[in-house]
């Protein structure tokens, strides 16, 4: 069963050596923008496209249609935690029928589809991958709700194509913390929203505990940046001003894994500890290294586009990288803001 969902996965990958090319593609960009800093003169929103185009099969099959972390309770399943979450969120943007909104980086369209099932509302995606994109739309199609969803294709940097004071809320989860300018994404952001309307975020961020001075927090940020395609991590001071800086009024700012009475670490379904063996299995390591097993052997006999297991390897490192910002306390991807564009 779990090699069939492995399968239907990885069905619309690329084939042959396209993988392993845009693997080793991928490889240089992120090894010149360390080089650099970030300051090179590549542009960093078409590394994050590289970093999504290479991983989302995987990344689905692994986690689910929607690709974001939430705040964990040892009830509850991650799946429904993530629910939870969403609700939260469709809550704090006080939504209502006949709203547009705008759904900035949206993926394959995970978190949009409940917004508008629950909430009634259209929503417009903004997402620069076509691979996410065409996912997107089929699973929209097939859940019948194309109706009220509309996607574009573009950079959150430079949403051109879209009017000013057009959307009436907003909200960008786990999105805005690849730009490589905090700032004037969320200025761009601010421009197409209506006045008053709400803006909802989830950014990743380093903590209070994180110390520039210590080689080993240094280590685990530089390992996050290298394999979530980060160009920087900020803090969740640096997002409250520079959603300031481009307009918004913020009204809360939230580390939502900081929590009162029993909760579970938001990366715990990445270690041995959580879930079912179901999930386990394709989220827990053992699990990760048996799918790269599988992947390997398939590949050999031709069942699996070739580079499959490399992209493998690289997630199973990703979530190692997550694990360690989780339990050094340094990182979280958890911060959560509201803010408001004035009247």
């Amino acid at each position: 069963m779990q090699l069939g969902r492995l399968f239907n996965s990885l069905k619309h990958a690329p084939r042959g050596a396209d993988i392993a090319r845009r693997r080793r593609t991928f490889d240089g960009w992120i090894d010149g923008e360390a080089e650099t800093g970030g300051a090179g003169a590549r542009d960093h929103t078409e590394t994050v496209k590289g970093y999504y185009d290479l991983c989302s099969d995987l990344m689905v099959f692994g986690w689910g249609e929607s690709l974001h972390f939430a705040p964990l309770t040892p009830r509850e399943s991650l799946e429904e935690s993530v629910i939870r979450h969403q609700r939260l969120m469709i809550a704090k943007l006080e939504l209502r029928q006949g709203m547009t909104v705008v759904d900035v980086g949206c993926g394959i369209g995970g978190p949009l589809r409940r917004v508008v099932r629950e909430a009634g509302v259209k929503v417009v995606g903004i997402n620069n991958s076509a691979t996410q994109l065409a996912r997107a739309r089929t699973l929209t199609g097939e859940a019948g709700l194309d109706h009220m969803v509309d996607y574009v294709e573009c950079s959150f940097m430079d949403m051109g194509a879209i009017e000013d004071n057009t959307f009436d809320r907003g909200y960008a989860i786990e999105s805005t913390c690849h730009a490589p300018d905090k700032q004037r994404a969320f200025a761009e952001i601010f421009r197409i929203l209506k006045p008053g309307a709400l803006f909802w975020g989830q950014e990743m961020c380093l903590t209070d505990k994180f110390d520039p001075d210590d080689s080993r927090h240094r280590t685990i940020k530089q390992g996050l940046m290298r394999h979530v395609a980060l160009q920087d991590i900020a803090t969740m001071g640096e997002v409250d001003r520079s959603l300031e800086a481009a307009g918004f009024h913020v009204i809360e700012g939230i580390d939502r894994n900081v929590k009162e009475g029993p909760s579970t670490p938001w990366y715990q379904p990445m270690e041995n500890r959580r879930g079912t063996l179901r999930s386990v299995f394709y989220r827990a390591p053992w699990g990760r290294k048996a799918i790269f097993a599988i992947l390997k052997l398939t590949e050999a006999l031709r069942l699996f586009p070739e580079g499959s297991a490399e992209i493998c390897r690289f997630l199973d490192q990703t979530a190692a990288a997550y694990v360690a910002g989780g339990r050094s306390g340094v990182f979280t991807p958890l911060y959560c803001f509201l803010a408001r564009k004035p009247l």
